[in-house]
């Protein structure tokens, strides 16, 4: 059964084919003996696990277990993270696949975004400590190369800090975090802040001299990221295009965000921008007057603000949907918030 853009499974049926006792008793809950003791209440959204309270649907929390035809249904991602069980999806079949996960083993490959890379190391080394027999290895590259490699079948997962063009391959996108994108100078330049407007003219080389937006004098070296780049691109949106602007071709482009970092760190007149999780050593500076806050990403009020995805070109890898389906569940959107991101909202 298909509601609320989920995909409801029947209970019982799931319980008896991989035999898992249930009991209900008189106040509407229903008692799971599985790999964890589940206790769920019907139209209410969070369930008891191992005597933790847990929400039904991590990413909608207006999502209960309903009844239907006297059975009891839920969604099939809250029973493969709860009841021990794997789950794909085929999107060209509308089909969903479950099957008994036993112990998870194999290698996975990934690729693409280096604001993502942080990230998905960490989640990567917490879900291989869980499943000692898996491998998972990541490089970077940028989006435009995880977006290539994962339609050509080349990684298992691809990563993205935008959203995919029209002109790319039709890809599974998964969100796994949100993230905003800090403009970082020098701690030297002597300024606390930027309008969006100012910004655009530094980067389209209309503004050139620190001493025109209240800092010291001196040439403004301006560091962008190279073409490709998922934060080059959320920096085009948000930045340039709504006012038709394009970015100087004097600026300096880089390959990551450690590098555009590290330049703007070394150089006394640097400006440029980065992910959140890459502000260590330079000045993060106010936009619009915002301070570049997990807070203010969570609010709306900071202007530049983003998903960060893994891409599949299916959902019939097991071991990759088990990595992802943890990514998003509520142990690893606490390593998410852990490491400086922003959890997907609720």
């Amino acid at each position: 059964m298909f509601k609320r853009n989920k995909i409801l499974t029947v209970v019982v049926g799931i319980m008896a084919i991989i035999g898992i006792s249930s009991v209900m008793i008189p106040t509407n809950a229903l008692t799971i003996n599985a790999k964890n003791v589940i206790e769920l209440w019907l139209n209410k959204p969070q369930a008891m696990v191992n005597g933790e309270l847990r929400w039904i649907d991590d990413t909608n929390h207006s999502v209960t277990p309903i009844s239907k035809w006297g059975r009891t249904l839920l969604p099939v991602k809250f029973v493969a993270d709860n009841f021990g069980l794997l789950t794909t999806w085929d999107a060209k079949a509308s089909k969903v696949t479950v099957m008994q996960g036993g112990e998870l083993a194999g290698t996975l490959t990934e690729s693409g975004s280096t604001s993502v890379l942080p990230l998905a190391e960490k989640l990567a080394l917490a879900f291989m400590k869980k499943n000692p027999k898996v491998r998972i290895s990541y490089t970077g590259g940028g989006t435009g190369a995880g977006v290539k490699q994962a339609a050509a079948g080349t990684v298992d997962i691809g990563a993205a800090s935008r959203d995919l063009k029209i002109s790319e391959p039709d890809l599974m996108v998964h969100a796994i975090a949100r993230d905003g994108v800090a403009i970082i100078v020098n701690k030297g330049i002597g300024i606390n802040g930027l309008t969006m407007d100012q910004l655009g003219k530094i980067y389209t080389g209309q503004i050139t001299d620190w001493k025109d937006v209240g800092g010291r004098s001196g040439k403004i070296n301006v560091y962008t990221r190279e073409e490709g780049s998922g934060t080059r691109d959320t920096f085009q949106t948000f930045v340039l295009d709504p006012k038709g602007l394009k970015m100087s071709p004097a600026c300096l482009a880089k390959k990551s965000n450690g590098e555009i970092q590290m330049s703007v760190q070394s150089d006394p007149n640097g400006i440029g921008y980065v992910s959140f999780g890459y502000a260590e050593g330079v000045k993060e500076i106010l936009l619009e007057g915002k301070e570049p806050s997990i807070a203010n990403i969570k609010n709306g009020s900071y202007p530049i603000a983003r998903r960060l995805y893994f891409l599949t070109k299916h959902n019939n890898n097991v071991l990759a949907q088990a990595f992802i389906n943890y990514c998003r569940s509520e142990e690893g959107q606490k390593i998410v918030m852990q490491e400086g991101y922003i959890q997907l909202a609720d």
